[in-house]
């Protein structure tokens, strides 16, 4: 591990806690050592408080916020003389902690601090720093963990027991070190836990976490705790030949190593989308609520799941911390997963019976699988939880395997974890969260999103919740959607093959397929029928008819396995109400509408409703170019502007009145209502 710390940089920072904002994130930069929200640092200096008095205060990060992007305010700031008072109590529960460290606060709209605020406190340097590193856990988490530390690290670290964090932990770091001279201490480890190093120097505290870290990936090295998969340069006993898939070797200093490459699953192992989605269906269910499931299949997690994962996987995460995200074990799934799934809740079940005390059961469903043979899934009320898990399970793995090759993986006690699972302060976190928008945890596509109305559609559908997957021809989607809950993908829609690529990418990002708007069409040319040229019709009925069709088709078995699955058309005014010298357009758009009945009629039974909107006079879309505009308000003999205002309300309608209309009817207020048609226009004298 190298130090990412630039002294140019570093010199831009001119306060105590700006220096602070600069080394946390050098260590929220890097996964192995923290990863989302995870871990704590704290600076100790001084305030001027209302009376003109300076006053000691410690800043220490606040809960909500992550290393890898916080800011000055991200830091909870806490009176010393409070928290050091603290510590010296025989007895505080976690409640009466988390207030009085509210209550020492000198700014009350600063986030809560950290649980660990009070041990920050009482190590006596200006700068702390806290991680959860994957090479120093690894080797805790085995047998005879604690013995290795020390013959590592010897007397330059202080390792503490595992204990709850929170006010025991600081308790019993206050206990022991009552005799011990802080200046001889590199850094504390906690068994199970993470590292921490502190110094009075913000370089120094940062780069002795480098250096620590450092010697425990080397250990890892020196000990064989390596997988192929991971690195190449893996030396194999007695140089044997090792054959992998693609029997692609190299040379490295006359030793025969290996590299693996295996980016595509090999067809045995593969998981079939509709059983991905099967899978997602039921875990929904469980839950009571749509999930997203994420299908992992990379080098590390397939290679994981070949393992002996009934053995390696159901002890329990690499720190206790992840079982928020995680829970204790991962379901094992193989062929009937219906039935490890019930088994997996009866064992959760018991689980909670053997440890509880008065808490309340949560659900008992699990937050991630194994796949045997295969991968893993991650389950999320959205997108951003799912990958969380996902990233964990990742670092968690890797972690497992290297400690396998250094005598064996040994996690906490279930006692131990049950412990933070239902810790009462994670019980208030889950409690705030409870309030989820509409469509969370649904998974929409769709077409036309580059811009006007499909734009709007998708933003919308995603701001309530959903994760989207954004189709147009225009490339430019890939860049207009690219956040973890938001993907853009090129797609022709007249070709079988690009939908096809776009749901199975859909269904492989997230597990299933809930709503589907099939909006993207275009404007023709305004010609008579007597002067109708053939490629404009055919160009029509391709893009504005038979394309919502192919969608349909290559859709159509993953709704069935949806949640509240829901199709909405988008069509158009000109259905109820052709307009002369629009014959390729209106067509189409009755096709596309008596396309929308007839699926509505067919998908029925798998509770798939299929509603149709016809909006009109939207003017803020691609397809009303103003040559569109100046061709059809002279078609009606009509200015533009009095063609822009003609309807009964006198109202504009923009695309964003478009999509809420979209998400009623792909939402609750249409839950039982299929095979309508609403008009969004302003009020048509024509189709009124």
């Amino acid at each position: 591990m190298i130090s990412l710390w630039q002294d140019n940089e570093a010199k831009k920072y001119k306060t105590d806690l700006d220096l602070r904002v600069y080394t946390s994130r050098l260590l929220g930069q890097d996964s192995s050592l923290v990863l989302h929200g995870g871990g704590n640092t704290s600076v100790k200096s001084t305030a001027t408080n209302l009376f003109g008095e300076v006053e000691d205060i410690l800043y220490v990060k606040g809960s909500g916020w992550d290393l890898a992007t916080i800011e000055a305010e991200g830091f909870a700031p806490v009176k010393m003389d409070m928290l050091l008072k603290m510590a010296e109590l025989k007895e505080l529960n976690d409640e009466d902690m988390v207030k009085n460290q509210r209550l020492a606060m000198t700014n009350p709209s600063a986030p809560n601090p950290s649980v660990e605020a009070i041990l920050h406190a009482i190590i006596p340097f200006k700068f702390v720093d806290h991680t959860h590193t994957d090479a120093v856990v690894s080797i805790t988490n085995t047998e005879g963990g604690e013995e290795k530390i020390k013959k590592l690290y010897g007397d330059k670290v202080l390792i503490i027991p595992y204990i709850m964090p929170g006010f025991v932990l600081a308790k019993l770091i206050y206990d022991m070190t009552r005799d011990v001279d802080w200046n001889t201490l590199e850094g504390m480890i906690l068994m199970n836990h993470g590292l921490f190093t502190f110094n009075n120097d913000a370089k120094k505290s940062y780069e002795k976490t480098i250096e620590l870290v450092d010697k425990a990936e080397k250990y890892l090295v020196d000990n064989g705790a390596l997988l192929d998969m991971l690195d190449p340069r893996v030396k194999h006993e007695d140089d044997e030949k090792v054959k992998h898939e693609d029997d692609e070797k190299v040379k490295h200093e006359d030793d025969e190593v290996i590299q693996l490459h295996h980016s595509e699953l090999d067809q045995e192992s593969s998981l079939s989308l509709l059983e991905l989605a099967k899978i997602r269906k039921e875990i929904s269910t469980l839950k009571g609520y749509a999930t997203i499931s994420i299908l992992n299949d990379s080098d590390l997690a397939t290679y994981f799941s070949k393992q002996n994962i009934e053995q390696i996987a159901t002890q329990g995460p690499l720190t206790p911390d992840h079982v928020i995200r995680t829970k204790r074990i991962p379901a094992i799934l193989g062929d009937d997963f219906k039935s490890d799934l019930n088994n997996y809740i009866k064992d959760y079940e018991q689980y909670f019976v053997n440890n509880k005390t008065n808490e309340t059961l949560l659900n008992p469903a699990p937050n991630f699988a194994i796949l045997e043979n295969k991968g893993t899934l991650s389950f999320g009320k959205n997108a951003k939880e799912a990958n969380i898990i996902k990233d964990i399970n990742e670092h968690t793995f890797e972690a497992i395997l290297k400690a396998e090759k250094l005598g064996g993986y040994k996690a906490l006690s279930a006692a131990n974890i049950f412990e933070v699972e239902y810790w009462s302060l994670e019980q208030a976190k889950l409690k705030k969260s409870a309030n989820t928008p509409e469509f969370n945890g649904k998974i929409a596509i769709v077409t036309g999103a580059a811009s006007g109305i499909g734009l709007a559609i998708s933003k919308m559908l995603n701001a309530k919740g959903a994760a989207v997957v954004a189709l147009d021809i225009n490339p430019e989607v890939t860049n207009i959607f690219n956040k973890t809950d938001m993907i853009g993908i090129r797609c022709d829609l007249t070709s079988n093959d690009d939908i096809k690529k776009a749901v199975e990418a859909c269904v492989k990002n997230f597990g299933g397929i809930d709503i589907v708007v099939s909006n993207a069409g275009i404007f023709t040319p305004s010609e008579n029928l007597d002067s109708l040229s053939d490629e404009n019709w055919e160009k029509s009925i391709n893009i504005n008819l038979t394309a919502h069709q192919k969608l349909i088709k290559q859709t159509a078995p993953f709704l069935k396995l949806g949640i509240d699955p829901a199709i909405v058309m988008v069509a158009s005014k000109n259905f109820p109400a052709p307009g002369k010298g629009a014959a390729a357009y209106s067509v189409a758009k009755a096709g596309q509408t008596q396309l929308a009945r007839i699926a509505a009629l067919e998908l029925g039974e798998f509770g798939v409703r299929v509603n149709t909107l016809h909006p009109h006079a939207v003017f803020d879309t691609a397809i009303w170019t103003d040559e569109v505009l100046k061709n059809r308000a002279k078609a009606y003999d009509m200015s533009v502007q009095e063609y822009k205002t003609n309807n009964v309300l006198k109202t504009e309608i923009k695309s964003s009145d478009v999509a809420e209309l979209v998400c009623a009817m792909a939402g609750k207020i249409f839950a039982k209502t299929t095979g309508s048609q609403v008009a969004i226009d302003g009020g048509s004298d024509r189709i009124i």
